[in-house]
């Protein structure tokens, strides 16, 4: 539904909008979410307590930024059931520097690539400059992450928040804003690799290893632990690229070099 009247109500993501209420904070989250495919068309969204955990504020709070969303036909939301995800196409919306559709355009190859040469780089830093709030929330989103289960999304949700969490550590926004919407590269197949067995739980051991690391401020194990993690994502989503026969599936939008 590209062309969408909607687009024109969305509100661009990025360090402009630092005076926004908590409930435009929480609804651009949202949002991006759904701009991300992180969640998709039809999805039920998790419960307004378990939102609230993960987001870090109040219920009242997730409740207004889903309404918000639901006024502008984001997110369905029916009395007596859990609210949607309406089917809207908000691929080409910015997250924080550039659109989902941007990012996706780019080779694997070299995504993986630049995320092993900014993104450590980006870490080592935070692994110096964190501080004791952040590890708290990062702690918080390890326990949230343990009641995920087998649900890929509600992981997903909780591992953007936790990514994001160490970036901004590292205490220079425009870094951080980047490594972000690297984060967000092909997160459609993302979530398909997430759904794969012992997908979650290695991840969850990934993660675990990385915030000790961040407690004893270890800049060589954070990178250490972040270049293992960012390995498997790179095999992972490499393999759901590839199909039965062995051929590599044409990526959608994929740039031809110049």
């Amino acid at each position: 539904m590209t062309g969408s009247p909607i687009l024109t109500q969305m509100p661009k993501v990025g360090r402009s909008l630092d005076r926004r209420t908590a409930r435009e904070v929480i609804a651009d989250k949202l949002m991006v979410l759904v701009a991300t495919n992180m969640l998709r068309p039809g999805d039920e969204l998790p419960g307004e307590r378990e939102l609230a955990n993960v987001l870090h504020v109040s219920r009242e709070t997730v409740r207004g930024a889903i309404q918000t969303l639901a006024a502008r036909g984001i997110i369905e939301v029916s009395q007596g059931s859990r609210s949607r995800v309406a089917d809207v196409d908000l691929s080409d919306v910015t997250v924080t520097i550039a659109s989902p559709n941007a990012i996706d355009s780019y080779d694997l190859e070299d995504v993986h690539a630049a995320r092993l040469h900014i993104e450590l780089k980006v870490v080592g830093e935070a692994a110096a400059n964190i501080d004791d709030e952040a590890l708290k929330k990062l702690e918080s989103l390890l326990d949230a992450q343990k009641l995920c289960g087998d649900d890929a999304m509600r992981f997903l949700i909780c591992d953007r928040e936790f990514h994001v969490a160490i970036y901004r550590a590292c205490g220079n926004p425009l870094l951080s804003d980047f490594v972000t919407d690297l984060y967000t590269y092909m997160m459609d197949y993302r979530r398909s690799a997430m759904s794969r067995p012992g997908a979650i739980e290695a991840s969850y051991r990934d993660h675990s290893e990385i915030v000790e690391a961040l407690r004893r401020h270890d800049r060589e194990a954070v990178v250490a632990a972040f270049h293992q993690h960012l390995m498997r994502i790179y095999r992972t989503t490499k393999e759901l690229l590839v199909d039965g026969s062995g051929r590599k599936q044409k990526q959608k939008g994929t740039r031809n070099p110049e």
